[in-house]
């Protein structure tokens, strides 16, 4: 188990919003963040001398960007090491407005993501689940189940190759 930061982007050197209301972030924020992705326990004295801010500085910046959303500061783990051995992608056509079914789906415990999109699918669905008996009664008993809910189709993981969250700042 490792700790990642999952972080949005942004350039400009004042800490306001921009135009669709996220914050900006200045180039300090970004370099606070690339530290606490590549360690998500990492000091905040280590990181103000890698930044050049004190410790203060950092933990006031840090408190910042959780309290706006920003980032999280989280646990990451391997889903087949504590329990979970089915994993899917499903992918909803919905009749209709998305909105209550994306909320109804985004309620599930099992839903990891919910993204609603454009091409063959209206909504995409990452699944976690302890094993095949279980995700067929989520896809069939509860996804299908939802009102609006035309069609779906699944696409279990045989083996997952790579996962990471260091997108945040590139």
């Amino acid at each position: 188990m490792h700790s990642e930061v999952v972080a949005s982007r942004s350039a400009d050197p004042r800490d306001s919003r921009n135009g669709n209301g996220s914050p900006q972030l200045d180039a300090v924020s970004l370099a606070i963040i690339e530290q606490l992705q590549q360690d998500g326990r990492r000091p905040y004295a280590a990181i103000g001398k890698a930044v050049g801010l004190s410790e203060a500085a950092v933990r006031q910046r840090v408190q910042k960007l959780l309290d706006q959303g920003v980032m999280q500061i989280v646990a990451v783990t391997d889903p087949l090491t504590v329990g979970f051995r089915r994993q899917a992608m499903v992918g909803i056509n919905v009749e209709g407005d998305l909105d209550p079914v994306a909320d109804a789906l985004t309620a599930m415990p099992e839903v990891e993501y919910v993204v609603m999109t454009a091409g063959s699918f209206d909504l995409l669905v990452e699944v976690v689940c302890e094993d095949d008996d279980h995700l067929l009664e989520v896809i069939n008993k509860r996804i299908r189940a939802l009102s609006g809910v035309r069609s779906t189709e699944s696409f279990v993981y045989l083996k997952l190759k790579k996962q990471t969250y260091m997108w945040g700042t590139r």
